[in-house]
């Protein structure tokens, strides 16, 4: 067991596989308490129990996020009673990802994109980042995409809600940064828990310096460090944790 997260604690939204699973194991594994929190209580056990077996703490926090203020302010009081009292690490990760272009996506298609990927974040940074503010600090971890700067066909809902948490993540440094809250975001490139496995997003890692899809200890890595008292200078900022795909000139072979 680490201590880089000792003493603090956590919510992750989105936490029950992929990216959300690796986040909440890795706090647990540097010493936070989590509140794992996502739709189904199956998985959401099974990483409770997984960090309970690596000798961390973690509780499940069933949510399923509509991007009311009402549910998002539930999950923030809920996760705080289970944390005793407080959340001092927020982190947003639960997002749908529809494929579908602009023709095809409807008005109820594109209000639940904004929803779950915007309006929850919001909320609960609303609920949560004044807390931390008057207790002298706390941090919150934004997860964006890759895919939310270059112009990308095909999933153009999903990509303009994280380029509005992107905004959002800049925005929040500059309203709650000085009562101590660091905000900051990490933009994946394409991750998945068995990286080995045949997938299609491995077109899109190819050609990049990492070269192939990213484990999501990956995104943990990055999100431990920024939610730890390490990162104390950084705000506002996103983190590209994608093998170089923003970085660099991808061709097609």
């Amino acid at each position: 067991m680490g201590t880089r997260l000792s003493g603090k604690t956590a919510l992750v939204t989105g936490a029950t596989s992929n990216i959300g699973r690796a986040v909440a194991e890795a706090f647990a594994a540097q010493g936070a308490h989590v509140a794992v929190s996502g739709r189904d209580a199956g998985r959401g056990r099974a990483v409770v129990e997984a960090v309970a077996a690596a000798g961390g703490r973690a509780v499940f926090v069933p949510a399923d996020l509509d991007g009311t203020v009402a549910t998002s302010h539930d999950l923030a009081d809920r996760a705080e009673r289970a944390l005793g009292g407080r959340v001092d690490v927020l982190v947003n990760n639960a997002a749908v990802v529809p494929v579908a272009g602009t023709a095809e996506t409807d008005e109820a298609a594109l209000d639940a994109v904004w929803a779950v990927n915007v309006k929850a974040p919001f909320f609960l940074v609303a609920r949560l980042a004044p807390a931390m503010a008057a207790r002298g600090g706390g941090a919150v971890v934004n997860t964006s995409s890759w895919m939310a700067r270059p112009g990308t066909a095909g999933v153009v809902a999903y990509t303009a809600s994280k380029a509005a948490i992107e905004v959002l993540t800049r925005d929040w440094a500059a309203e709650f940064g000085p009562a101590g809250v660091r905000v900051n975001a990490i933009a994946p490139g394409v991750v998945r828990e068995d990286p080995q496995r045949p997938d299609p997003g491995a077109a899109a890692m190819a050609g990049t310096p990492y070269g192939r899809i990213l484990p999501p200890s990956a995104i943990a890595a990055a999100a431990v460090s920024l939610a730890s008292d390490e990162a104390f200078g950084v705000h506002g900022a996103c983190l590209d944790v994608d093998g170089g795909r923003g970085a660099v000139a991808v061709f097609a072979g």
